[in-house]
């Protein structure tokens, strides 16, 4: 990841976290959802949980929840309400994790999971 654009660093931080996830058991039900909201970089099923994920790409281990305001905490929430409105799944609990990619190179990433990292309170 050294030396490439943001975008690019962004992309293979998500490729390394959903990796991640899914040595976890978890199953990614999609990448980069979109809409005029923003965006959700990785919505998984962990069990019959349905978990939005926030993908934050770090060149060392200071990370903390302050990567994560209110705001982008609300709107996270709004687009979470939007996905489950679009995509039901009837019985699901939902929660929001937040998965920090420590390192400068794939070779060398870790992950940093904080799991339930916020409460999202929406309404269908």
């Amino acid at each position: 990841m050294a030396g490439a654009s943001n975008k690019a660093r962004g992309q293979a931080a998500e490729d390394i976290a959903a990796a991640y996830l899914e040595s976890l058991g978890y199953l990614i039900l999609e990448r980069n959802y979109r809409s005029k909201l923003g965006e959700l970089d990785i919505v998984a099923l962990d069990r019959n949980t349905v978990v939005f994920v926030e993908v934050k790409c770090r060149r060392d281990a200071a990370f903390g929840l302050e990567a994560v305001d209110a705001a982008k905490q609300r709107r996270l929430a709004r687009l979470a309400a939007e996905y489950s409105y679009l995509r039901p799944m009837p019985g699901a609990d939902f929660r929001f994790d937040v998965v920090a990619v420590v390192g400068s190179d794939k070779t060398a990433a870790s992950c940093v999971h904080v799991k339930d990292a916020f409460d999202g309170v929406f309404e269908y």
